[in-house]
This record gives structure tokens, sequence and C-alpha cells, in this order.
């Protein structure tokens, strides 16, 4: 498949951002892009992966934004997340130790609906994207990933859960641990930042992250996720 450009009228239409901001922010060197003649070019890919990033320090309404401009036809729109996860997609206490044993849980526990084509393939891709840079944040959470989203690999998109009950290193910026596990499988781009945002506004929520963390079983972890994404729909 050819790679996908957006030109900086369709970029800022893409991001429902204003196109005179991204013109400054570009030529700052603050997203990624590629002069053509006169004009600012950009790789879906790179966009995808520079949003990301940008989405760690995002506030809840930015974050919202991004949901919107993001929306796919793959998820429902008020529980983008709800709606890829099932309970037999929740593993509490996930039994791993290492980053790597976390990763291979998660696959496994993605592989129960039988979605999962190509389970190495899968791990190999997440594996990388976590080389590349660590999805862990501050608070005790990842969202491991593939780098880039895998059609062939996957029958539907999903949402994996997993906790383990000891944190452990998984690359966070503070060098603490983490042991709230989201692995998010999509089948396409769009679907993934949708879903990326939505986790994100969650783990902002105040009470998100302790009762999670007190949910000692697979099911109450599920409602535990339920109810908060619903608090934002």
């Amino acid at each position: 498949m050819a790679p996908e450009w957006y030109n900086l009228d369709e970029l800022a239409k893409q991001l429902g951002r204003d196109r005179r901001e991204l013109e400054r922010l570009v030529q700052r060197g603050r997203i990624p892009g590629h002069k053509r003649g006169s004009e600012w070019q950009f790789h879906s890919e790179e966009i995808s992966q520079w949003l990301e990033q940008e989405m760690r320090d995002y506030s809840d309404s930015q974050l919202a934004q991004v949901e919107k401009t993001q929306q796919s036809t793959e998820v429902e729109a008020e529980v983008p997340v709800s709606s890829l996860l099932v309970p037999e997609l929740i593993q509490v206490p996930l039994e791993a130790r290492t980053k790597r044993s976390v990763l291979e849980c998660l696959v496994e526990v993605a592989g129960r609906t039988w979605q999962i084509w190509e389970p190495s393939t899968v791990l190999k891709a997440v594996q990388e994207r976590e080389e590349l840079m660590s999805t862990a944040f501050n608070n005790g959470v990842a969202f491991p990933h593939p780098r880039q989203s895998c059609p062939d690999a996957i029958g539907q998109s999903l949402v994996a859960f997993g906790r383990t009950f000891n944190p452990i290193h998984f690359g966070a910026p503070n060098n603490s641990g983490t042991d709230c596990f989201f692995l998010i499988l999509c089948r396409e781009t769009r679907t993934h930042l949708h879903v990326l945002a939505r986790l994100s506004r969650m783990v902002q929520l105040p009470d998100f992250l302790p009762l999670l963390r007190e949910a000692d079983t697979s099911a109450l972890a599920y409602e535990v996720i339920l109810s908060a994404e619903r608090q934002l729909s």
C-alpha cells in the first residue's frame, strides 16, 4: 500500500487545528514535515507517531478533540474502548514478571477471541514499538501497541487489559513500576488514535486507576473499565 501524504490544508482538517498554527509549528521543527518546493507535505505514519507523543501531555479537552477528529466507524463513538473490549480480553492477575512476558501474555489474552491470525507477527510488532520508545506512563499504566496497524495479522480491532499484582519495570519516564497494561490492536490508524485518546482521558479520571487496582478479578476490572468510560460518554 502506497504511503498516504497530507498537504497543510488536509493536515489542518485531519487534526482539527488552525492551518496557520500548524505552519508555524512545522517551520519550527515541532511537527515532522517535508518541504517539496514551496509546499509542506506530511506523511500519515509520521503524523500518527507525533500525535501519539503529543497526547501524553494533553488535557481532557485536547484529548476529546483528538477523539472528535479521529472518529472511526470501527467503534461505537460514545464508547470506543468498551466496544472493542469483551470479558475474555481481561486478565487479572496477569502472571508476568518481565516486560517481554507481559507482552507475550497480553497477546495470548488477545488470542482468546480468535481474532489474532498471526500471533508471532503481532508480538514482534508490539515489541518493536516498545524498543523504539516505551508506551509506559509515570502513573503505572502502559498502552502497548504496534507501531503500524496490522490488518493482515488481526481479524477485528480489539483492546485487551491485564494487571500484574506487582509493578514491573516497563520503561516509564520516571523509572517507576507499571502494573496496568492496555494492549491496543487496531486495523486502522484512525481507530487506534481514537481509542488511545479515550483511554488517555479515562486514566485522567481521579478514581479510575485506584478502583482498577482494587479490582482483584477479571470480572471486577471489566466493570471498572466500562463504568469509567460511561462517565465520559
